[in-house]
């Protein structure tokens, strides 16, 4: 399985790229869970670049996809 770490780290400074569910191998209402979560972590390596996608499930709707841009903290 992918880490999200290792998605970002592959990243050059100022790319846009996708993280998903899938490449995560999570189901998309883990997934939704882990995003809102890593938007309330200013650290994390990345900012939302676009609206994040979502997939309907048994009428409900969850994220399934974000595109990012990748940060690198000032030092």
């Amino acid at each position: 399985m992918a880490l999200v770490e290792d998605i970002v780290n592959k990243q050059k400074d100022g790319a846009q790229f996708v993280i998903s569910a899938q490449a995560l191998r999570l189901e998309p209402e883990e997934f939704e869970t882990l995003v809102k979560m890593w938007m309330e972590d200013e650290n994390r390596g990345f900012e939302l670049a676009a609206v994040p996608h979502r997939a309907c499930i048994d009428g409900e709707f969850y994220i399934d996809r974000i595109t990012v841009k990748r940060v690198i903290a000032p030092k």
